[in-house]
């Protein structure tokens, strides 16, 4: 893409985005991944036989969950169908963390192996595609293409950094506010980063940067905090993306009872505005700091073409009104979800279909914004971890873990939560989708709260509140890859400042567990008893 005006925010709609040239490293593992891919399918499926399995096979049960999945499925089976899942597994994520072929090729293409090897019906296999989050998905970019549509969305964004957007600072600060509030309605972080990516585009341009070999410390600061926050403000809110929403379901059918959005938001609003607040001060004084010329802005006019852009929205219309309206009627309902019992997705459902009601509706179709390619990828990840599920591998594998280490049910429940967290954590960083990680994670530390007689909701509720942790590398989230095809920071910026905040965020997640978390109940010997 030629940016012919690099303050004309149309010219960074998702669609425009130009591919980015990829350097040597990159292009070596684009070359390396099918053969890798395939090297590890075949050697998992038809080569390695792992050592849990072969214990099983020899009839050596490695604990009572993997006696009774054994006895449910049988020894041959059983064994067969988790070698062709782990080396699914292994297949994907090499083709994912090496791009070596588009995600949601490698989607489909995991879905079809998972059918034709007997691992997952038909069925069970394409019916991912029609998960309640990926309802909710699509719902919640019809409801972000209507906020910027009507330019609801762009209105606030640009009255608050007019407002309060002085400096280079106070920008930085702006954004954290614009993404905490915005994730209180939108349930998709790639909407949101479809919302945001125009403003601050033109806003590194006016402090000088247009990506590529024009890049500065001010672009790579503000596309990679915007990148942190439009996930850390998801964690804030139960309903900040569908991920959290199925951690939720799951933690919630395993103690019958709800996790509610106004118990999750406690938790977790002040957690999150900690984090951002660091990653600021970690960008701006440690990884990015602003020389004094990047301080003011470099375009002369650059600040007053955002007040024209504002000027041309002119005075607050019906539209607006009526999508500002509604987001709140919505986001009335999800914070009510425990007095009324409807799901977030049956919300997110009606609202969309007010929003596209014809005459009296908010907006059409046709301008509706959902990249399909991402929900590809979705079903894909989600029929990963059906088969995962199917297979029983996660629980498995843990048993396995846990009686090879001789680990038996007296470990200090610290420990538990250091690991289990830990893993959680910086699984992200092999793994391209939180739904994967939730379905994987989540019920694993509810079979360890299970397995050591702990509240479920003490180990569980900690791992599932660090699903959004997905900004280290390009490939670990949808918003990550998507704001790297601007080509604003290189692989080594994202990497340095984003492993910072993540090992950041584990300790914060510590602390909380013997102080926040333990004063609500969540973690043992609360005082509070919220859960």
């Amino acid at each position: 893409m030629t940016i012919q005006d690099p303050l004309d925010m149309h010219q960074y709609r998702i669609e425009r985005l130009p591919k980015r040239d990829k350097g040597t490293f990159e292009r070596w593992l684009a070359l390396a991944g099918p053969a890798l891919a395939l090297v590890a399918f075949v050697l998992f499926a038809y080569v390695v036989k792992l050592p849990f399995l072969q214990s099983i096979e020899a009839g050596d049960l490695v604990s009572a969950a993997a006696k009774k999945a054994f006895a449910a499925v049988g020894p041959e089976q059983f064994t067969r169908n988790n070698e062709i899942m782990l080396a699914v597994f292994a297949g994907s994520i090499i083709l994912w963390l090496t791009q070596a072929i588009p995600n949601y090729l490698t989607s489909l293409m995991l879905i079809i192996v998972l059918v034709l090897t007997g691992v997952l019906s038909e069925k069970e296999a394409y019916a991912q595609l029609g998960h309640p989050v990926m309802w909710l998905n699509i719902m919640s970019f019809v409801l972000a293409s209507m906020l910027v549509v009507t330019g609801l969305a762009k209105r606030f964004a640009l009255w608050l950094i007019l407002r309060f957007g002085k400096n280079a600072s106070t920008v930085f600060l702006s954004f954290i506010v614009i993404n905490l509030i915005l994730s209180a309605f939108i349930s998709a972080t790639t909407a949101k980063a479809a919302i945001l990516l125009p403003i601050f585009m033109v806003i590194a341009a006016i402090y000088g940067s247009q990506g590529g070999k024009d890049r500065n410390n001010f672009g790579r600061s503000i596309v990679l905090q915007n990148l942190l926050n439009i996930n850390l403000g998801a964690s804030a809110f139960v309903t900040g993306s569908g991920a959290n929403l199925l951690g939720a379901a799951l933690i919630g059918g395993a103690i019958s009872e709800s996790v509610f959005f106004a118990d999750w938001m406690l938790a977790m609003f002040p957690f999150t505005v900690i984090l951002m607040l660091l990653g600021y001060l970690f960008a701006m004084k440690v990884f990015f700091p602003l020389p004094a010329e990047q301080r003011l802005p470099q375009i002369e006019g650059g600040m007053s073409r955002l007040r024209e852009e504002y000027q041309k929205l002119g005075p607050l219309n019906r539209q607006e009104v009526k999508s500002g309206a509604l987001f709140l009627l919505i986001l009335g309902f999800w914070a009510t979800d425990s007095l009324h019992g409807i799901s977030a997705t049956a919300v997110a459902f009606v609202g969309a279909i007010v929003a596209l009601l014809p005459k009296y509706g908010i907006v059409d179709w046709n301008d509706v914004d959902i990249p399909w390619h991402l929900m590809l990828f979705s079903a894909g990840a989600y029929t990963l971890g059906a088969g995962l599920d199917a297979t029983d591998l996660p629980s498995l594998s843990v048993n396995a873990f846990f009686d090879h280490l001789g680990i038996g049910t007296t470990t200090d429940f610290w420990v538990l939560y250091l690991m289990l967290t830990g893993v959680m954590i910086f699984s992200a960083l092999v793994f391209q989708s939180k739904t994967m990680r939730t379905m994987i994670f989540v019920p694993i530390a509810i079979g360890v709260a299970n397995r050591f007689g702990v509240p479920v909701i003490s180990l569980a509720l900690p791992v599932a509140f660090l699903i959004e942790h997905v900004y280290v590398l390009p490939f670990n989230s949808k918003p990550a890859a998507l704001l790297y095809e601007t080509d604003m920071y290189s692989l080594t910026d994202t990497f340095k400042f984003g492993i910072t905040m993540m090992v950041t965020a584990w300790l914060l997640n510590i602390i909380a567990g013997e102080t926040w978390f333990r004063y609500l109940g969540i973690t043992p010997n609360g005082v509070f008893g919220l859960f």
